[in-house]
């Protein structure tokens, strides 16, 4: 049976219907499943993620992936979708990991998961293995160093998160890149791009690249 983290990894983000609904008026839409897949001539699974969302002033949701080792992706395709602030890319990789971020006003909450497939036994379909890697609530981000376009070390903008007891939560190094990528996404008014998927071919030989 799954445990809560797994639980808390395959949910995603918790969001009150409130503000869903107001994702839903002012038209941010997020894809934030994660599913298996299986791959016929490769003769293996798979786990498929979509990069999409976007921003208005006041808030905004995205969702991005990268490899285990915070290394961007490349995407399977890109999602010419009508409108913006919708779906940008679809991914497929052995291992996902997912970066979920929310942001109201400056307040970020932050969710990063790992999916891959599981042991497949006696020929059956396995399970979608899910991890919580890192989780922020209620965050704080500079948005008018984020529209700087980074701090003066050249590092990418990140929301910073505090424990209850008000220590410094640190986001895990590797996903800093991919993080910042995200809190571009959420502050990207109007996005019609991708963030961190990269194409094919800018994929290969790049690491810690964003778009």
């Amino acid at each position: 049976m799954p445990d809560k983290q797994d639980f808390l990894a395959r949910r995603g983000l918790t969001l009150s219907r409130r503000v869903l609904r107001r994702l839903t008026e002012v038209g941010i839409f997020v894809q934030s499943q994660v599913s298996l897949e299986h791959q016929h001539l490769a003769k293996r699974y798979v786990a498929r993620g979509t990069e999409s969302g976007g921003a208005v002033k006041e808030l905004g949701r995205y969702v991005t992936f990268c490899g285990p080792d915070g290394e961007p992706l490349p995407y399977l395709h890109p999602i010419d979708a009508i409108g913006v602030n919708g779906v940008h890319a679809v991914v497929v990789a052995p291992a996902l990991v997912r970066i979920e971020l929310f942001r109201a006003g400056r307040t970020c909450q932050l969710l990063i998961t790992k999916h891959e497939p599981g042991k497949v036994e006696n020929n059956r379909r396995p399970l979608l293995e899910n991890g919580v890697l890192f989780r922020g609530v209620n965050g704080l981000v500079d948005l008018d160093l984020l529209r700087t376009g980074g701090d003066l070390a050249g590092r990418s903008v990140t929301p910073e998160f505090w424990s209850r007891a008000g220590e410094l939560l640190g986001i895990p190094a590797v996903f800093a890149a991919a993080v910042g990528a995200a809190t571009k996404g959420v502050s990207c008014v109007g996005c019609s791009h991708s963030h961190y998927l990269a194409t094919p071919v800018a994929a290969v030989g790049v690491a810690g690249a964003s778009v």
